[in-house]
Order: structure tokens, then C-alpha cells, then sequence
């Protein structure tokens, strides 16, 4: 062994995290696998989750989906993908913070949206007619993903994470660096998507709230490290991860604002009904032609229903368009007006 280079194998690493701060997600204090495995050699349990995460199908595939904006001409929007990487980078940031254990908060941020349709969150509005009474949820499916359609094994704590990433599902995660990973979420999608909506002349900087802009600057990196530190400095002084009182108005002003002007805004729904339109089209063919989905969502003993939405749901933007066009004709794929059609 060459001197200036020392080995850090498992054993090391997990001793480690014995350095982190108390209510920080050991990896050694995992509830495990559903199948137990021997340990690696060098990575801990949630870095081999990390691993397995990003050399995943449903990962790739994310570069490939909409975001907000729907195959935009230009190639600085933001993609599933590049909103994936960004919330993993925040999510690690907090984590590093608050030395809780960033190789756990990267893999749930890392997974946390390989769940999504084609054409962003319209997609499940299209596919929840399909699920009374609760509907259809990305978290679910991207859970579903690594439990079932690729099988990875993953700990609990990764799982747990991915299914309680957004705020609006109970129970909460159990985890403080899942936790991380939702205020990420939320930081790393406000900022980008309106920076994103500015880009395609949808928003001017004028038209954002005085209030956001009072408190956390001009849009863009300003946006993100002021609420990485509000985070972290309200975490440090009540125990747990949180957000001070002040920004989290701000945030959630900022939230309605983008619903409000970008996400659910009068110019975007037209073209979000033709996206669901075209998932409901696909969802129903394959509901009535079984044998066209493929055997790989097939086998695994779902009902049909849940077998064409793993198929609909896994697709990319483009992807779909094209299947579209086989199935119901070019001229019913350009119909839909979407882009790329």
C-alpha cells in the first residue's frame, strides 16, 4: 500500500457516523433489508441504496420526463433528472449542517421521483380515476419501483424516506435526513421552476411577491442558500428539522404564488388536459389490448389495472408520445398539439 493513500472500507465508515450528531440515522441501527444480505466490504448500507439507486432504470429514465414545462424548446429547463440531482445536493447540504448522515438523505432525494408519469405531476391527475378512492401518488410508485419492478432490496429507512418525501403524505418519514430531503424537495422546485417559468417568459421578476423577494433576494442561488440556512439555524436551536416561522410564510407564499401563476395557471392547463388525455388514452388501450404490455410489468401478479399504470407510468415524455402515435395514428399524436408530437 502506497503510503500516501489509506484504505476506508465499511468498518471504518460506519465508525464513523458514531462521530454524527445524536438523533442522526446510524446505518448499523438499520431495521435492514427485507432480505438480508452481507454487508460490503466498503460501502455502508445506505451507500450501496445510493449506488443501487443511480444505476437503476427508473433513474435514467428521469431525463426523459417533464418537470413543469413540457419538452421545452432550449436546453436549460429543468428535467426530472436535473430537479433529482438538485434536490440531492440540498438535501446533503442540510444533512452536512446538521451532521446527520448524508449518504441516507442523498439515496432517499436520489429515488425519491422515479415514480412520476410522463409530462409531470399532470400525470397523476390523469391516473387516479383509475385508483378509487384514494388515487394514484408518484411516492407510492416510486416505492413500488424498487420493491417490485426492479427489486433492489433497499433498507427501510430508504424506502420510508421515498414514501413520505412530500409534505402532504401521513405518517411523516421517521427519519431526520427524510425530513432533509422534503424541505429540499420543496427549496430545489420553487427556485428552479420559477426560474424555469421567467426563462419562457411565463413569470418577470417584477411579478414575484415583494415578500419573497425581501427576504430571500434575487432568484436563483440567493433563493436556495437562504433557506438552506434557515433550515439549518432553526434545526440547531429546536432539535429537530424545521424551518423559522418567517420563512416558512415566505416559502409557502411563494408556493401558492407558483400554483397560482405557473403550476395551474390558465395558459398551462391546455396544454396539461391534452397530456392527460393522452395517459387516459394509453391507460385504456392497454387496459383493453393486456397483451401489448410488456412482460416484465406482467409478472408479478398485479391486477391489470395496476399492471398498465406501472407500464403508462414508466414511460418517458417522448416515449409516450411515440407509443401514442403507433397505437392511435400520427395524426392523433399531433392532434394532442403536445411537443415533440
Amino acid at each position: 500500500m502506497h503510503g500516501s493513500l489509506l484504505r476506508r472500507d465499511r468498518l471504518a465508515r460506519e465508525a464513523e457516523e458514531e462521530q454524527l450528531s445524536r438523533l442522526a440515522t446510524r446505518s448499523t441501527a438499520s431495521r435492514g433489508r427485507e432480505r438480508e444480505e452481507e454487508p460490503d466490504q466498503l460501502r455502508t448500507a445506505f451507500e450501496r441504496d445510493r449506488d443501487r439507486i443511480t444505476h437503476s432504470k427508473a433513474f435514467r429514465r428521469l431525463k426523459h420526463k417533464t418537470q413543469v414545462f413540457i419538452n421545452p424548446d432550449g436546453d436549460h429547463y429543468v428535467t426530472r433528472l436535473t430537479h433529482t440531482l438538485h434536490v440531492a445536493q440540498i438535501a446533503r447540504a442540510l444533512a452536512a449542517g446538521l451532521t446527520l448522515n448524508e449518504p441516507l438523505a442523498e439515496a432517499i432525494a436520489l429515488g425519491h421521483d422515479v415514480g412520476h408519469t410522463p409530462f409531470g405531476h399532470t400525470g397523476e391527475e390523469a391516473l387516479s380515476p383509475y385508483f378509487p378512492p384514494d388515487g394514484w401518488h408518484h411516492a407510492a410508485q416510486s416505492v413500488r419501483i424498487f420493491e417490485v419492478l426492479e427489486d433492489l432490496n433497499l433498507t427501510w429507512e430508504v424506502r420510508d424516506g421515498i414514501r413520505a418525501h412530500s409534505w402532504k403524505i401521513e405518517p411523516p418519514p421517521a427519519t431526520p435526513e427524510a425530513m432533509c430531503v422534503r424541505f429540499a424537495d420543496r427549496i430545489a422546485y420553487l427556485t428552479h421552476d420559477a426560474l424555469d417559468a421567467m426563462r419562457a417568459g411565463v413569470l418577470s421578476r417584477e411579478a414575484l411577491p415583494p415578500a419573497v423577494l425581501e427576504r430571500l433576494g434575487e432568484p436563483g442561488r440567493a433563493w436556495i442558500g437562504e433557506m438552506i440556512e434557515a433550515v439549518v439555524d432553526h434545526s440547531l436551536a429546536v432539535g429537530e428539522v424545521a424551518m423559522d416561522g418567517e420563512t416558512l410564510a415566505v416559502m409557502h407564499e411563494l408556493r401558492e404564488f407558483m400554483f397560482d401563476r405557473v403550476y395551474q395557471a390558465a395558459s398551462q392547463r391546455g396544454q396539461q388536459e391534452r397530456a392527460i388525455e393522452l395517459l387516459r388514452g394509453l391507460m385504456d388501450h392497454h387496459l383493453a389490448h393486456a397483451a401489448e404490455i410488456p412482460a416484465s410489468y406482467r409478472q408479478h401478479g398485479a391486477s391489470l389495472v395496476t399492471q398498465a399504470a406501472d407500464y403508462v407510468a414508466g414511460m418517458t415524455d417522448r416515449f409516450a408520445l411515440a407509443t401514442y402515435a403507433r397505437v392511435f395514428g400520427a395524426d392523433a399524436a399531433a392532434a394532442s398539439g403536445l411537443p415533440g408530437s
